[in-house]
């Protein structure tokens, strides 16, 4: 007889055990599927909050979108070509470039359309007293980039005010 009521307590026991480790098993299973789902929930949420989030910043004043000017000689010639110093070798050597102005003011891009003509005169005789050894290298171009920014700035702030141009884009170079 004792040895029956110990069989049924163990039974019991094992019965109440069982139960509760398929609870358990029943309740990490949702939380699992429900921590997911609400996971990919947010991830898709937030991404489209993102690109939202990222158009407004692009609307903000302070942020403006970009505006390239190109550069063209009154007939609409796109480039400058130009005969380098001389170096030692006297060969001549000559330079084409396609030339971009990046602003982020409309005004800025008006302003330079008005004086395109003082602008490329202006960059043309920049690029003129350029030395073919100087602008082989990067380091070269990057400057010769740099000064042609200084220059329209300063024709900028006379015509404008404001220098206006953030910099100065060779959209093509090409050296003989």
């Amino acid at each position: 007889m004792a040895d029956d009521k110990k069989d049924d307590a163990e039974n019991g026991e094992g019965k109440k055990s069982s139960k509760l480790k398929l609870i358990l098993f029943i309740v990490l299973g949702l939380v699992i599927v429900g921590g997911g789902g609400a996971g990919a929930a947010f991830y898709f949420l937030a991404g489209d909050q993102s690109q939202e989030d990222a158009v407004e910043q692009a609307e903000e004043p302070g942020s403006k979108i970009a505006i390239y000017t190109k550069v063209r000689t009154k007939e609409g010639k796109p480039m400058f070509v130009v005969t380098l110093q001389p170096e030692g070798d006297e060969r001549p050597h000559y330079m084409q470039a396609y030339v971009e102005l990046k602003s982020r003011d409309q005004i800025v891009a008006d302003t330079l359309t008005l004086h395109m003509p003082l602008v490329v005169s202006r960059i043309n005789n920049l690029f003129a007293t350029q030395r073919f050894s100087e602008l082989k290298s990067v380091e070269g171009k990057s400057l010769l980039r740099a000064r042609a920014t200084e220059l329209v700035q300063e024709i900028m702030l006379e015509k404008l005010g404001k220098p206006g141009v953030e910099t100065v884009l060779f959209t093509n170079f090409v050296m003989q």
